[in-house]
């Protein structure tokens, strides 16, 4: 970004909205942060002078008003990520909200909107494995559930929303893991592992899957508000670690390097498909249940396909080129999860989330 900018972010409670609001206020800009009355908004508090807290909420229009006034560029990464819950209510965290945040900055005369949203938006519902998908994927005519329906809804009004004084784009990174991160898919799952209640899932083959390490996706981030507004006017682009894992390796190697036992036993995937279809099917048998089922076929179509992102579209037009290696990142994971009290700090039950969820959640989404 040229010279200082106001930039409004949305989930700068969460995971990877924190980390953005961090990056901003490093470049030497003026952060707004939506945060919703009653969040946890202590480590933003702390940041100094440079961010100001706006408190609001995507449901309500006037705190929207007043958060975006005076400001550039919007950052919006808040949305409603769990396995759980109506058509209705992902359609106004994800796809209202979005549109009414949409209005308000283009009222308070930002010049730029850039979209956190996710692979997840064209996943189809029944597929196999789909290696080094690029942007020309198109969106499935059936979506798995209401997150990826809503997301894919969302991105779209976005990428419509583009005109000639105001610039919108969407970034979807799949599977932001890093520091700070307490409720997103791999806690949770080193969490199982410690427990010793993960199976390997796998099958025996290899799940081969691209990640996003949270400076990695912060760095596209902040790239998406700099570059000039015709290199992106209107598009969408994956983002990914440079590197593409072996899933159940990767989780297998930073549970070793915890202490946690291996995944165990090997699970065939028909098996686990079909156990996910009863799960998901009692679990909605249970209207008042506040929880995501343990298991649900989404879940187990992350954990079992292979899927892949081609980021030459970010990269070319982005200069996007992952700063963190998946290697590196990992030792600094262990070094903060070490600095925070160990593992049981890390995966605790009781630490609250995000609300709303502002990035990828309890599995690779």
């Amino acid at each position: 970004m040229a010279g200082t900018v106001n930039i409004l972010i949305t989930g700068a409670t969460g995971f990877l909205g924190g980390h953005l609001a961090d990056a901003c206020l490093r470049d030497g800009h003026r952060v707004r942060a939506l945060v919703r009355p009653g969040s946890d908004t202590a480590r933003l508090g702390a940041l100094g002078p440079g961010l100001d807290l706006v408190p609001g909420d995507l449901a309500d229009p006037a705190s929207l008003a007043r958060a975006a006034v005076g400001c550039d560029t919007v950052l919006h990464s808040a949305a409603r990520v769990v396995d759980h819950g109506s058509r209705a209510q992902f359609e106004e965290a994800n796809v209202t909200g979005t549109q009414r945040l949409l209005a308000a900055a283009r009222a308070a005369g930002a010049t730029r909107f850039v979209f956190v949203s996710s692979p997840s938006a064209l996943m189809h519902l029944r597929e196999g494995d789909r290696l080094r998908i690029d942007e020309s994927t198109p969106y499935p005519t059936r979506f798995f559930n209401h997150y990826c329906a809503t997301k894919a809804a969302a991105e779209q009004y976005v990428l419509s929303a583009n005109t000639a004084d105001f610039t919108s784009c969407a970034l979807r990174p799949r599977a932001i893991w890093g520091p700070r991160d307490h409720a997103g898919f791999l806690p949770r799952m080193i969490a199982s592992m410690r427990a010793g209640r993960l199976p390997d899932l796998s099958g025996g083959k290899r799940v081969r899957v691209s990640l996003c390490h949270v400076d990695n996706a912060v760095d596209a981030c902040l790239r998406a508000t700099a570059v000039p507004a015709e290199r992106i006017a209107g598009k969408a682009y994956f983002v990914a670690d440079r590197e593409e894992t072996d899933l159940w390796a990767f989780l297998a190697r930073v549970g070793a390097l915890l202490g946690c036992p291996p995944p165990h036993p090997r699970v065939p995937v028909a098996a686990t498909r079909i156990l996910a279809e009863a799960v998901e099917a009692a679990w909605r048998l249970r209207p008042s249940a506040a929880t995501a089922p343990p298991l649900s076929r989404y879940t187990a179509a992350l954990l079992t396909r292979s899927t892949t992102y081609d980021t030459a579209a970010a990269r070319r037009d982005l200069g996007y080129d992952p700063p963190r290696a998946q290697e590196d990142g990992v030792s600094e994971l262990l070094r903060w999860i070490h600095g925070i009290g160990g593992v049981d700090a890390w995966v605790r039950p009781d630490h609250p989330p995000a609300s709303p969820r502002t990035d990828e959640g309890t599995t690779p989404r």
